[in-house]
């Protein structure tokens, strides 16, 4: 390994202090950046050996009257120390690219100065225009030591450009450090915007954030693994009207293509047989199996406060953005747009406010109300208040209350179902001796303002010990906007509600928490869509998906710990993971399997804090039974070698993971599935 503070200090003794070093594109070693001359490198400070991260940060810019464009910078490792952009005096290579667009007079989005006309790889189609980084620049070192540098634009801008206009300069970095034994790039974006002539800046491109898209992509990175590209205010600069995908002819205009990307699946026409997908240097992004984990018209999951122009979607809209969607809308002829033509966006905001007077009219958020979401259900609110004769063999009576939003008695004879569950132990809930899975139908049960008193058939079972729970499941179909254009018929349903008790006088034990509703609803919203809309809550989902549940026709376990993995794990499964007929090897996991905490509570996750010592029907279907650490780990790690190193790692005193894999040990949880990132 070099002696990086050694070359560094040869290299100071070339030059003086402040002397700056410049180079062009000819200069540059193979597979580093456009960089000045390495022999000849020196500043006021030296180097450092820094081996950690990097970081960018743009610190101003410039646009010279003849075009020039001229941006200062720093890049550091993770501890603010300075880097080589040209990879020999600081360890790792270093590839730094830059993008340079600007909002014209009286437009909305960014045009880049940064482009180039791109062949098409796949086909013969012609030649499209596209925004991208800048090639042929020049970078000058100005500190060593705090990583500062100034870059001259190859491209430059029409000695004509408006100054008077927002400018916006994007830049990444990607450092690898492989050869130092870090896996993976490590990766940095930043953007400035100016105005050129001084003018404080008043027009952007501010619409989303990626705090949004964060939320499902944990986080958000493009063109690369891990990508360079994280900041949504850096996506725009390229992702502009002016970018065509040749092969495929499509734009890459950020408003169309990420509307048309999330829908994928369900895109008219991909329904209707074809694909939607882009091309870039020959390698084949298709779009086409996609899908959205809500409801596909909630905007606000994007389009959610924060950014300046976060409500654009409503005040501004557009055929263009609108039609990315609604793709069987023809806005020249009318058809499917109440027959009326628009031959551009000046009356869009006539017909479509960004007001709702009701759920379901024509405004922009009207029109994308979530039926099951809708402020008009009556809603369905319920309360277990007490549970009588709850002791080991005896049925339990159930006294509860439901009313709706408003506090108003509902008559449960009139929902569409309503069920009591008994279950438990709350340890692990199970059906088998000591334990019991049982729903009923109160439904006929005569109530007085809402409250009601139900005693079971099932029983509790005779060898009970510790907690039990019961809970109230509830849901109805009602019809919304009747006898108009838009009437729609949408699920009410009742969160959920666990009620814990003992069945002999121990103190009441609640079920563990291991992932939470919140964090399911990051990229679900709500848990509506499962069973009809009754079980919308992880406490509630565990009381069935218990470690004796297994899918009749696959005989795969449903046990929660080992469907969710498998199912998110989906299309890295090494062998399908099937329930029924779905095979859920088709799920593509948008954020990082890796990131344990994106779904789990605290450190639930972790092997040392599993609560489980039931064991798991058929994990993965190479073992009758499985203890439940290992049937956890096997709902991702599916392989047939995982299943025999869990195996031979348990015996009759129970599973030894935690001896390499418990939070202090040498494969602990966080060790091997820890991001550089």
């Amino acid at each position: 390994m070099k002696n990086f503070s050694t070359l560094s200090r040869a290299a100071l003794a070339l030059v003086s202090a402040g002397v700056l070093i410049t180079a062009t594109a000819a200069d540059r070693p193979e597979r580093r950046n456009q960089s000045y001359n390495p022999e000849a490198a020196a500043a006021a400070s030296s180097f450092g050996f820094s081996a950690t991260g990097v970081v960018v940060k743009i610190k101003s810019a410039n646009m010279a009257k003849d075009g020039t464009i001229t941006t200062r910078f720093t890049i550091t490792d993770a501890d603010g120390h300075g880097l080589d952009v040209n990879g020999v005096q600081s360890p790792g290579t270093l590839t730094v690219r830059f993008v340079a667009a600007y909002i014209p007079k009286g437009k909305s989005q960014y045009t880049a100065y940064t482009t180039s006309v791109a062949a098409a790889t796949t086909n013969k189609n012609p030649s499209q225009t596209q925004a991208g980084t800048d090639t042929g620049g020049t970078f000058t070192l100005v500190d060593a030591a705090s990583g500062t540098y100034e870059y001259t634009f190859g491209k430059k801008a029409p000695a004509t450009f408006d100054d008077s206009v927002t400018h916006s300069i994007g830049m990444q970095a990607e450092r690898n450090l492989s050869e130092f034994g870090v896996v993976g790039n490590q990766t940095s974006d930043d953007v400035f915007t100016f105005v050129p002539n001084g003018s404080p800046v008043t027009t952007v491109r501010d619409i989303v954030n990626e705090a949004s898209c964060n939320q499902c992509h944990d986080p958000i990175s493009a063109h690369g693994s891990p990508g360079p590209r994280k900041k949504m205010a850096y996506c725009v600069l390229c992702h502009t009207p002016q970018s065509v995908n040749p092969d495929t002819l499509n734009t890459a205009d950020m408003k169309v293509f990420i509307h048309k990307l999330h829908m994928g699946s369900s895109l008219a026409s991909v329904k209707a047989g074809g694909k939607y997908f882009m091309v870039h240097r020959g390698s084949i992004s298709d779009f086409s199996d996609i899908v959205f984990p809500q409801a596909i018209n909630n905007c606000t999951t994007c389009h959610a406060s924060g950014p300046k122009q976060a409500d654009n979607f409503k005040t501004n809209p557009s055929q263009a953005a609108c039609g990315s969607c609604h793709e069987t809308v023809n806005f020249a002829t009318g058809e499917n747009h109440a027959s009326l033509p628009q031959a551009d966006d000046t009356q869009c905001a006539s017909c479509h406010g960004a007001t709702a007077t009701a759920d379901f009219d024509n405004s922009v958020p009207g029109s994308h109300v979530v039926a099951n979401n809708s402020a008009s259900l009556p809603g369905i609110v319920t309360q277990v208040l007490k549970v009588d004769n709850a002791t080991a063999g005896s049925a339990p009576t159930v006294t509860f209350k439901v009313t709706d939003k408003a506090g108003n008695p509902v008559d449960i004879s009139k929902l569409t179902q309503i069920r009591v569950i008994l279950s438990g132990p709350n340890t692990d809930y199970q059906t088998g001796p000591g334990g019991i899975e049982k729903s009923e139908n109160p439904a006929t049960t005569a109530g007085t303002n809402g409250v009601y008193t139900y005693t079971m058939t099932n029983k509790i079972p005779s060898a009970a010990a510790g907690s039990y729970t019961v809970s109230i499941q509830a849901r109805n179909s009602v019809t919304l906007a009747a006898g108009t254009p838009h009437q729609v018929t949408a699920t009410d349903s009742a969160k959920p509600v666990e009620f814990y008790f003992s069945v002999d006088a121990s103190k009441v034990a609640t079920r563990r928490q291991v992932v939470s509703t919140a964090k399911c609803s990051a990229c679900h919203q709500n848990l509506t869509f499962v069973h009809g809309g009754t079980r919308a809550e992880t406490q509630e989902c565990v009381i069935c998906h218990n470690p004796t549940l297994a899918d009749g026709t696959s005989k795969q376990s449903v046990s929660f710990a080992t469907q969710i993995h498998s199912i998110h794990r989906g299309e890295n499964l090494k062998n399908p993971y099937i329930l029924g007929t779905t095979n859920y090897q088709d799920v593509r996991f948008p954020g990082d399997l890796r990131d344990c905490n994106m779904c789990h509570v605290g450190s639930s996750y972790q092997v040392d804090n599993v609560g489980a010592t039931a064991m798991v029907a058929s994990p993965g279907s190479w073992l009758p039974s499985t203890p439940p650490i290992s049937a956890a780990c096997q709902g991702c790690h599916d392989s047939k070698s995982a299943a025999v190193h869990a195996m031979i790692n348990n015996s009759q005193f129970g599973e030894s993971c935690v001896t390499c894999h418990g939070q202090n040990a040498e494969y602990s949880v966080d060790k091997v599935h820890a991001r550089t990132q």
